[in-house]
C-alpha cells in the first residue's frame, strides 16, 4: 500500500512540475516513477528504516502559507537595508533554544530560519541552534520562539 501511494504521490508530484502531456514526457515520468519505486521497494527489503512524520497535514499547510508571510516581511526588511546608501546591518550571532521532539520538525525549524531572509542557522547542538543574524535586535528571539511555538504545533498536530 506504501508502494501505491508513493507511485500516486510521485506521478502527480511529476506531472504538476512538467506541465506537459505530450507522450514521450509521459513515458519519462512513468519510467522515472517505476524506478524509484523499484529502489524504494528494494531498499525496504534491506533494512526496512522508515523516518516517521510525526506532523499534522492540515496544520503543516498553515504553517507553510504563514511562513511565505514571514519569508515576504523579512525579504522587503533586507531589501531595505541592502538598498540603503549606509547599509546599517549589526551582523550577530546567538542561540535560539528550540522545543522540538523528532528530528524532522526540527529541520523543519532550522530550515525555516534559514529560509528567512536575514537569518541562517549555522550550527545545531542539543536543544538550541546558533544562528546568525543580518541585523540583529532583540526582537529576533521573540519572532525566532515564535516561529519555535509555530514548528512544535505542526508537531503535535495543532494549528499554530
Amino acid at each position: 500500500m506504501r508502494l501505491i501511494g508513493t507511485a500516486i504521490f510521485l506521478s502527480v508530484l511529476w506531472l504538476l512540475m512538467s506541465g506537459l502531456f505530450k507522450p514521450m514526457i509521459l513515458a519519462f515520468g512513468v519510467v522515472s516513477v517505476l524506478l524509484v519505486v523499484y529502489v524504494l521497494h528494494r531498499m525496504d527489503r534491506v533494512d526496512e528504516d522508515r523516518v516517521a512524520l510525526p506532523l499534522g497535514p492540515f496544520a503543516t499547510v498553515g504553517y507553510f502559507f504563514w511562513l511565505l508571510v514571514e519569508i515576504a516581511k523579512a525579504n522587503w526588511a533586507v531589501t531595505k537595508i541592502v538598498l540603503s546608501p549606509k547599509m546599517p546591518i549589526t551582523q550577530h550571532l546567538f542561540s535560539v533554544p528550540y522545543t522540538q521532539k523528532s528530528d524532522v520538525a526540527q529541520v523543519i525549524f532550522a530550515n525555516s530560519i534559514t529560509l528567512t531572509p536575514g537569518t541562517l542557522t549555522v550550527e545545531t547542538d542539543l536543544g538550541y541552534f546558533l544562528v546568525h543574524a543580518l541585523d540583529y535586535s532583540p526582537d529576533d528571539i521573540a519572532a525566532l520562539a515564535d516561529m519555535d511555538a509555530h514548528v512544535t504545533a505542526i508537531e503535535t498536530g495543532r494549528a499554530g
